[in-house]
C-alpha cells in the first residue's frame, strides 16, 4: 500500500471531524436552531470555495497565502496538460510506426486497438500466422518464438496432459485449447513482423517507453492537484472555525529569534 491513500484518508477524516465539530463543546455553548444553520453555512462558504478553486477560501478572507494555493493549481494543471499532450503525441507516433513498418504488408487498412496489443508488438518480433494451414482445416501457429505460437503453447500446456502430444482431435481437451487460442491469438487483420526492421523496432520500443513515462507523470500531477485542493479546504475550514470561535479574524505571532535590535517573527493569520 502506498503512502498517498493513507495520507488522503487521514486528511478526509480530519476534514469530517472539523465539519462535525466537537460534541462536548456544543453542549457548553448551546445555540438555537434558528442560528445554528446559518452559522454552519457561513463556516462552509470558504472551504467550499477552496474545494472548487484552491486558495479561493483564503482570498475571500483576505489571506495572502491563498495566492500560493492558486499559483500551485495553475502550475500543476498546466503541467498535467503538457504531459498528457506529450503522452498522446508519443502514442500516435508508436501506433503510426507500427502500422507503417510492421503491419502494412498484412493489413491494407489501418485499425488501432488496445495498448496491450502494442505491448506484445514490443516483446515479439513477429505475430505469426493465425491459421497456419491455407486449406479448410484450422491449424494454430506452431512457432513458439512468435506471439501466436506462444499463445498456442500456453493453450496446450493448460488443457493437454502433454503439450507435445496432441489428444484426439474430437476430444474436449483438444477443442478447449483451440478455443483458448482463437480467443487470444492475433487475427489476420492485426498481424505484424519486425523482421529485417530491427532499428525501427528499437525506435518503437523507445517511443512506447516515452509514452508510458509521460502518462505516469501526468497521473502524478493529478494526485498533486487533488492534494492541493484538500489542503486548501482543510486550511480554509480551520481558519473559518477559529475566526468564528473568537468572533474576529485571528492571528498567530511567533518570535523565532533576535539578532541585536532585530527581531525575526512569523505571523499566521486565520
Amino acid at each position: 500500500m502506498t503512502r498517498r491513500p493513507v495520507a488522503v484518508t487521514v486528511a478526509i477524516v480530519a476534514l469530517v471531524s472539523l465539519v462535525a465539530g466537537n460534541p462536548g463543546r456544543a453542549q457548553d455553548t448551546p445555540s438555537s436552531p434558528d442560528t445554528a444553520a446559518p452559522r454552519r453555512t457561513r463556516l462552509l462558504v470558504r472551504p467550499l470555495a477552496s474545494l472548487l478553486v484552491p486558495g479561493a477560501g483564503q482570498l475571500l478572507a483576505g489571506q495572502d497565502r491563498g495566492a500560493v494555493y492558486l499559483a500551485a493549481e495553475v502550475y500543476l494543471l498546466s503541467r498535467f496538460l503538457q504531459l498528457d499532450r506529450d503522452a498522446g503525441l508519443e502514442t500516435r507516433r508508436f501506433q503510426t510506426l507500427a502500422y507503417e513498418i510492421a503491419r502494412r504488408p498484412y493489413a491494407p487498412t489501418r485499425r488501432d486497438t488496445v495498448f496491450e496489443y502494442y505491448e506484445q508488438m514490443e516483446r515479439f518480433v513477429e505475430s505469426g500466422a493465425f491459421d497456419a494451414d491455407p486449406g479448410p482445416a484450422f491449424v494454430p501457429e506452431a512457432d513458439a518464438a512468435t506471439y501466436n505460437g506462444s499463445v498456442w503453447l500456453l493453450a496446450r500446456r493448460t488443457f493437454w496432459e502433454d503439450p507435445d502430444v496432441p489428444p484426439d482431435p474430437t476430444s474436449p481437451q483438444y477443442w478447449r485449447a483451440i478455443e483458448f487460442y482463437q480467443a487470444h491469438a492475433v487475427g489476420p487483420g492485426f498481424r505484424w513482423s519486425w523482421r529485417e526492421h530491427s532499428p525501427e523496432h528499437q525506435v518503437f520500443r523507445e517511443t512506447i517507453r516515452k509514452s508510458d513515462d509521460a502518462f505516469r507523470r501526468a497521473q502524478n500531477q493529478v494526485g498533486l492537484l487533488l492534494a492541493n485542493h484538500l489542503v486548501s479546504v482543510v486550511d480554509a475550514l480551520i481558519s473559518a472555525r477559529m475566526t468564528a470561535a473568537v468572533g474576529r479574524p485571528a492571528a498567530l505571532h511567533t518570535t523565532v529569534g533576535r539578532h541585536g535590535n532585530t527581531r525575526v517573527a512569523v505571523t499566521l493569520a486565520f
